[in-house]
């Protein structure tokens, strides 16, 4: 009877950890905003910093075959694209790759890379 009340509390202690990490994860996502270039991450990370007008070609059709797109920034941080404009092959991407944009977006980040749930996009104004 004693280990059943041992395994017990300990269950319940660790379902009380686990709701606590998921309700403190909830309540820092905010809604930031990111200013950069679209990129194709995988041509950026492999062709020694493949990006600008010089690559828009292939990094559109890389977007295409629905390759990880992401945002650098200008101190080139780089977020990958996640949620909905990251779905069906980054439709909703493809008109402004090699473009700077302006992502709003909640950013998240793993294993030392970061990452934007991207709720809205637009080009930003040249300066």
């Amino acid at each position: 009877m004693k280990k059943s009340l041992i395994y017990l509390a300990m269950v319940m202690l660790a379902i009380s950890a686990a709701v606590s990490v998921a309700a403190r994860t909830t309540n820092d996502s905010k809604e930031t905003t990111v200013t950069g270039e679209v990129i194709d991450l995988k041509c950026y990370e492999g062709k020694n910093g493949a990006r600008g007008e010089s690559h828009k070609m292939c990094a559109i059709a890389c977007a295409k075959r629905g390759n990880q797109m992401a945002i650098i920034d200008e101190k080139n941080n780089i977020y990958s694209i996640t949620g909905t404009y990251s779905e069906n092959k980054n439709e909703k991407l493809v008109e402004f790759v090699a473009e700077t944009v302006e992502v709003k977006g909640v950013v998240s980040e793993t294993d030392g890379k970061k990452f934007i749930a991207v709720s809205s996009i637009k080009k930003a104004e040249k300066k």
